[in-house]
Parts: C-alpha cells; sequence; structure tokens
C-alpha cells in the first residue's frame, strides 16, 4: 500500500517516513528515563502516533529536568540510561512501528557547577583565546579587559575569597571550581587573581559587564559557535551518528534564531543527514511573517499554527470587552526595575503601550551588555541608532543576506534616533556580516525576553492569548484567515510541526479553552463595567495586592479548575507571573513583603465554569484537539494531553504524567466516552490512527461553507481524497442565539461515515442539519466511503 510519502531505509532494514504521520513528545529527565519511554511505547502505538518525540538526550546538568543545559555533546545523558538505554528504546519503538525525533540544542551549553562538565569551556578558562576551543565561544576579550567575566558569585565581597588548590591546579569559592592558568599557582592571591584568563564576579554584574553571548539573559547558558565548522562538526559528531546508525529520524533544532546564520546552519545540517531526516524548527513567527523558502527544513515547531487554533476560538468583541476593563483596572504601581512605574509599563492601557515599555527595558536593562558590545561597535555617533532599530525591529530577527529591517520598521527608529543615524546603522548592517549576525541574535533575544517573559505577564487581559507567537492586542482569528492560513500551510510547508502544548507554552490548550470562553462571556470576569470589584472568589481587601495579578488569579483558577494540588499550583504561577512581570517584584530584586501576600490571591475555593460555559469550554476542548489532528501539517501531542490536561507555566507542565492506558483500552473495547477526557481521548485516537493507516487521506485542503442562521459558527474543511472536519465555534454565543435551528452543511459527492463521533458508523449523504450532525458532540470527523 502507498504510504503517500517519501520514505527512506535505515541500517536496520527498516523503512523510515521522511515526514511523520503524527509525532508524541515526552520529557525525559531522572524521573522518566528511557527505559520509562520505552514502557509506555505499546501504549503509544496504540494511541496511533508514528513518532516518539524525546526532549534532549545528550550529557546535562546533573539533576536537570529538561536537558537543555548540555554540558558534553560526545555522550548522550548517562541519568536517561546512556547511548545503550536510548538504541534500546529505538528498538523498542521500531517493533511498535515508532520512530524517534530528537530535540537538538545547537545554540548554547551550560556554564556547570562543576565547570569542568563543560570541557570546551574549562579549557578556554585555562588556555584563554589561544585556547583550541576559544572558537566555540562568543568571547568578547577586549570589551573583557582579556579577561571572561563569570558571573557566578553570591556576593559583591566573594571574588578575594578564593582558595586556591595547588595539587589539583585550581581555583575554589565554595562549590565552585575554576582551572588555574599555567604558571600562576604560586601566585600572591591579588595577582594570581588578575593573571587568570577569567575574574569571578558577583551575579548581578552580568547585567552590564557580561563578555559572552548567552541565552537570552541567562548567564548559564553560553552561546556556541556552531557557524564554525569544527564547531559544527565537534557538537554534532553524536547526533549525526545517530541519525545515519537508523536511531533517529527527525530532528527538531531549538532557538534557530540564536544563531549567527540560521540557513547557513541548517544547510550543513542537510548535507550531513541527507534528505531522509525530517527537520523542523523552532522559529517564533509574527502574525504576518513566513519562514524564509529557502531554508531546507520541512517547517516550524508549530507556534503559527497554535495561535490560528486559538484565535479562531475567541470572540473579538469580548476580547476587546476584556482589554477595556484590564486597562482601567490596574495603577501603575510601584517602581518596577527600570525605575519608574510608568517605565516599567506596569499600568499602560494598551497592549502596544505595554510592548514598547517593556522591550525598551529589557534592552537598556537586562540586555544592558549586549547592548552596549552593539554600541561600541558601532561607535559612538551610531549608537542611538542602534538602540531605536533594535526596539522597532517587530519580528524575532533579520537574516544575514536577507532584506534587512523593513522601511516601516527604519521608518519608526529613525523617529527617535534620526533618519541619517539610522540609515548610518543599515548601511553598517549590509556592509559587515559579523555586526549583523550579532544584532540579530540580540534582537531574537530582546523580543524572546521582552514580549514572552514580560509584556505578555504585564498585559493579560485574556490569558488564553499571551501564549508564544501570538498577539495579545488582536487574539481572535476569523474563519476566512484559519482557512487561508492552512491552504498557505499545505500548499508551502505540508509537513511543518503543528502543536497545542509543549514543554514551553504558559497554559496547556485545555487551560486556554476554559479561559478562551471568557471572549464569550466577558462578563463571567465579574469585573467587566465595574474595575473597581475585586473579581469573584479573590478575597477583598488583600494589602498591596493589586487589581492586574488578581485578574490573572482569577482567570488562572477558571482555567485550572479543580485540577490536583490546585492551590499550590496556582501560587507557584502567580509568583512567576509576579516576577516576570518586573512591576512590584522581581527575580533579581524580590519583594518579600510583597510576595508573601501572593499566595493570599489563590481562590480557597475551586473556581469552576458555571454549567452553560462549561459546556462551551468542552467544544473549545473538542473543536481545537479536532482542528489540531485534521488540519495540514504533522501534529504534535504532548505528553498527556490526549485526555483533558490541565497545565500552567513550567515547571507545572513538565510535571510527570500517567499516560490513559486503560481508558483507552476501554474505549476500543465499546465503552461509551462518559467525560470530557475520554471523549477527547477517542478523537484524538481515532484521528491519529486514521494519519498513520491512511495519511493519503490526509492531503490538499478546501474549506466548507454552512449555510443558515449559525453558518458564523460552523468551522469546516474536507481534505479532498475523503475526510471532512466540523467544529463548533463560539458555541455560547451560538446556544443563547437559539442554536443551530436549520443551518446545514452541504457535504461533497458520496457517502460520508461517522468516525469517533457519538453515533459511529452513521452515514450522511448531500446536505446535512448540523444539529442532527452535532447533536451529542460540538464536533465530527466523517471520512468517504
Amino acid at each position: 500500500m502507498s504510504l503517500g510519502y517519501s520514505i527512506s531505509q535505515s541500517e536496520s532494514g527498516v523503512q523510515t517516513p521522511v515526514a511523520p504521520a503524527s509525532t508524541y513528545r515526552v520529557q525525559l529527565g531522572p524521573r522518566f528515563t528511557f527505559a520509562a519511554a520505552g514502557a509506555a511505547v505499546p501504549y503509544l502505538s496504540s494511541l496511533g502516533v508514528s513518532h516518539l518525540h524525546l526532549s534532549p538526550v545528550l550529557e546535562a546538568v546533573p539533576g536537570s529536568e529538561h536537558g537543555y543545559d548540555v554540558t558534553d555533546h560526545a555522550r548522550v545523558r548517562a541519568e536517561l540510561g546512556g547511548e545503550r538505554g536510548l538504541r534500546a528504546l529505538a528498538a523498542a519503538g521500531r517493533a511498535h512501528g515508532l520512530g524517534l525525533v530528537l530535540d537538538i540544542v545547537p545554540n548554547h551549553m551550560a556554564v556547570p557547577v562543576p565547570l569542568r562538565l563543560n570541557r570546551p569551556l574549562w579549557e578556554v578558562l585555562r588556555e584563554g583565546p589561544h585556547s583550541p576551543y576559544a572558537r566555540w565561544f562568543d568571547i568578547d576579550w577586549e570589551g573583557g579587559g582579556g579577561q571572561v567575566l563569570l558571573p557566578v558569585l553570591g556576593g559583591e565581597g566573594e571574588a578575594a575569597e578564593g582558595r586556591v588548590d595547588r595539587g589539583a591546579g585550581v581555583l575554589r569559592y565554595g562549590a565552585h571550581e575554576f582551572p588555574l592558568r599555567a604558571g600562576t599557582a604560586s601566585l600572591p592571591m591579588p595577582e594570581l587573581l588578575a593573571a587568570q584568563w577569567y575574574r569571578a564576579a558577583w551575579w548581578r554584574e552580568a547585567r552590564t559587564g557580561l563578555n559572552y553571548r548567552r541565552f537570552f539573559t541567562i548567564s548559564d547558558l553560553i552561546g556556541v559557535r556552531v557557524e564554525d565548522p569544527a564547531v559544527f562538526a565537534a557538537s554534532h559528531a553524536k547526533v549525526l551518528q545517530l541519525v545515519r546508525d537508523g536511531v533517529v529520524s527527525g530532528l527538531r533544532i531549538d532557538h534557530v534564531d540564536g544563531l549567527a546564520d540560521p540557513e547557513q546552519y541548517l544547510r550543513r545540517l542537510r548535507a550531513a543527514t541527507g534528505d531522509g531526516c525530517w527537520v523542523v524548527v523552532e522559529k517564533i513567527l509574527a502574525r504576518r511573517e513566513r519562514l524564509p523558502a529557502s531554508w531546507p527544513v520541512a517547517g516550524t515547531t508549530g507556534y503559527d499554527a497554535l495561535h490560528r487554533v486559538d484565535g479562531v476560538f475567541t470572540d473579538p468583541a469580548g476580547a476587546e470587552r476584556l482589554a477595556r476593563a484590564y486597562g482601567e483596572c490596574g495603577e501603575a504601581g510601584e517602581a518596577g526595575e527600570a525605575g519608574e512605574a510608568g517605565e516599567a509599563g506596569g499600568g499602560a492601557a494598551s497592549w502596544e503601550e505595554t510592548a514598547a515599555a517593556a522591550t525598551r527595558e529589557v534592552l537598556t536593562v537586562d540586555l544592558a551588555a549586549e547592548l552596549a558590545l552593539l554600541e561600541r561597535w558601532a561607535g559612538p555617533e551610531l549608537a542611538a541608532g542602534v538602540r531605536e532599530l533594535l526596539i522597532a525591529t517587530p519580528v524575532y530577527r533579520t537574516y544575514p543576506g536577507g532584506p534587512g529591517p523593513s522601511a516601516q520598521t527604519l521608518e519608526r527608529a529613525a523617529a527617535r534616533a534620526g533618519a541619517r543615524v539610522v540609515e548610518g546603522v543599515r548601511a553598517l548592517l549590509l556592509r559587515d556580516p559579523a555586526f549583523a549576525a550579532r544584532f540579530a541574535q540580540t534582537s531574537a533575544a530582546l523580543r524572546a525576553k521582552s514580549l514572552e517573559d514580560r509584556a505578555f505577564y504585564r498585559w493579560a487581559p485574556l490569558l488564553s492569548a499571551t501564549e508564544v507567537g501570538g498577539e495579545p492586542g488582536d487574539p481572535a482569528v476569523s474563519a476566512a484567515e484559519f482557512h487561508a492560513y492552512c491552504a498557505e500551510l499545505e500548499r508551502d510547508w505540508p509537513a511543518s510541526g503543528t502543536v497545542l502544548s509543549t514543554h514551553d507554552t504558559k497554559r496547556s490548550a485545555d487551560v486556554r479553552a476554559r479561559i478562551a470562553v471568557l471572549s464569550q462571556a466577558p462578563e463571567a470576569m465579574g469585573v467587566v463595567g465595574a474595575p473597581e470589584e475585586v473579581p469573584e472568589g479573590v478575597p477583598e481587601g488583600v494589602p498591596g495586592a493589586d487589581p492586574r495579578l488578581a485578574w490573572v488569579a482569577r482567570q488562572s483558577a477558571l482555567g485550572l479548575g479543580g485540577a490536583p494540588e490546585r492551590e499550590s499550583r496556582l501560587a507557584a504561577a502567580l509568583l512567576k507571573a509576579a516576577r516576570e512581570a518586573g512591576v512590584h517584584t522581581s527575580w533579581t530584586d524580590p519583594d518579600e513583603e510583597y510576595e508573601a501576600r501572593i499566595a493570599d490571591l489563590v481562590p480557597r475555593e475551586a473556581v469552576e465554569l458555571p454549567p452553560d460555559l462549561a459546556e462551551a469550554a468542552r467544544a473549545n476542548v473538542l473543536g481545537m484537539t479536532l482542528l489540531h489532528l485534521a488540519m495540514p501539517g504533522v501534529p504534535e501531542v504532548y505528553q498527556g494531553t490526549e485526555y483533558e490536561y490541565r497545565a500552567l507555566v513550567d515547571p507545572d507542565n513538565r510535571r510527570p504524567v500517567e499516560f490513559p492506558r486503560e481508558a483507552l483500552a476501554a474505549l476500543d473495547a465499546g465503552a461509551a466516552p462518559a467525560d470530557l477526557g475520554r471523549e477527547k481521548l477517542a478523537l484524538t485516537a481515532a484521528l491519529l490512527r486514521l494519519r498513520r493507516d491512511r495519511p493519503g487521506l490526509f492531503t490538499g485542503y478546501a474549506p466548507l461553507t454552512a449555510r443558515g442562521p449559525a453558518a458564523g459558527h460552523c468551522l469546516a474543511f474536507t481534505r479532498p481524497p475523503g475526510l471532512i472536519a466540523v467544529a463548533t465555534r463560539l458555541s455560547h454565543r451560538l446556544a443563547a442565539a437559539g442554536g443551530w435551528r436549520d443551518t446545514a452543511l452541504e457535504l461533497p459527492p458520496g457517502r460520508w461515515g461517522v468516525v469517533g463521533g457519538a453515533v459511529p458508523g452513521a452515514v450522511y449523504e448531500g446536505r446535512v442539519r448540523l444539529a442532527e450532525l452535532l447533536e451529542r458532540l460540538p464536533v465530527a470527523v466523517l471520512v468517504r466511503g
């Protein structure tokens, strides 16, 4: 039988699809090893997935729960079971028809404790810029006075408290250990410290004194220069061996925008893997931005799809009402890290104001060291232009050799810095590829930190819209826009990844689905139209509690509902939200008195949606699931999300999960889905199995338009070989308007059978009334024949 896509041959003789039918992401760590993943393989195979997607597997900081803090590219992580365990997992997967996809981290490595775990960095610190490993890292030796600043000490005066171990040839500060430069061990302490190729410093010095490229603002993750062919070869040898051996058939590239030249890197990677390896990139696209067509990849990891799926279940009118109320409900509050409350943006009245304030603040405070490097590079006359051009750039980054900043971006920057200055920076970007690369890398870090990790926590009228790749100021997506996106995806990137929940999403899809119903019923917030009121379920008169955090508490509680351990999980999420916002407290300057009162904002009882909104949330959960699994692209199911899954921001979304093995077995044995979790599981399994067993159904794309008084609440499309998906959108408004009434859908020619529905086996032809088709479930999957 034809698989409908090209295949490759591994050394084991197993033919592996270039593009998976679907992937299932698991989070590996000391509590969930290769052996534990192997035990889940039979269940995942029965669920219908084609590939198991593993979080990073190379050696990482001991105890790491995520693996993005790589310490050794040459070894598979021992804590997970080592290379033998990984190969055993791959063999178990092949025996059940599953391939493996690896998440790899080319942009950065850990600055670990102990430091010697990162051998390249250790050697650079010992031998300085003449070390053969110096090419691994972007270190500004001149800017650091010939030393690498290591902001690892807990206090300002600890630098003079080092202890020399001459026998071991190391310098120690408590748990920290550093190599000694040859011939310096016998020097008096002040001279010894001055003679090293590094300077151990108070962690606060990182903001202004750091002289190595890092991941975002995280100083214990140092950037890696994979643009150097030798560094690429050394850091990718193990991964490429696993690809060549048939252990791995796909790669997810973490934070591709952090690289000096993403396209060059991807071309080198493609040449090394061959055409048989499925490759997707973690690339955050603005709403109207497109992935460069020249990149030799299958597409992105899917945040662009997430935004469209979420947005089509968001009511624009209600979202606007929530935004007005939110803009009015908060006072500017106390000063944040930037000094004045207005600069911190805590009381901004719009998304645009909030984003602008956060961007300027992050660049000039959190990324001051990175900005200073670029300004020194450009010279004092162009320094203002560098700053304003970075702030004005609306996308994560531009690329070397690409078109550069848009005319609109240049115009916005020129309004502050002057046209001549901005034009000078633009000319420098064109003539100096190294400057252009570092400018772009800084731009990517700036966008991520200022939007995802700050502005999204300050502007939260509708929390379901504050997700990576989203637009909190314009969260709704029309049905026409959704269809246009899907048609474009099918035409240009049919094997791109799509996601709803990941290890990085601030709220799982099911939590967002519950919160999104507030856009249909803003009055459920209890504050719309009456900003002075405290939301229901939040205690009144909490000293020092700001209204906007109370708003976040209310929506978070509605999203989580009666989930296990809800109080401690909500308190942890609210504390993180307050620190990330950086208005009243922060990670670097916590206000202990303020933080002590945050837990008081957690409702004492579970905050459940009223029955009518709970039914609307059910329609959202099932509708989002259907669109995700039936639309173009390669869908990824995050661990546990095949069932009802409510999680908040990490680390909450990385908690160990229990796979619903018994529930799936019961459904397969004929049991009726008795609750939302089982309804979602039945729908997920039906679509994943269709994707795996009949991949030819999932090609092409065409919208289907309903006719009748409620046509706008029907989102339907066909994959022309023989599949139809029908979802209900804005179902609370639909019910208030009288339901479907005579609204009907004209089916393409043929007999269409229901798959995975409440009435399996039902067959339809021609015109079908939606009140009949969607009588028991708010979604339907139909297959011709």
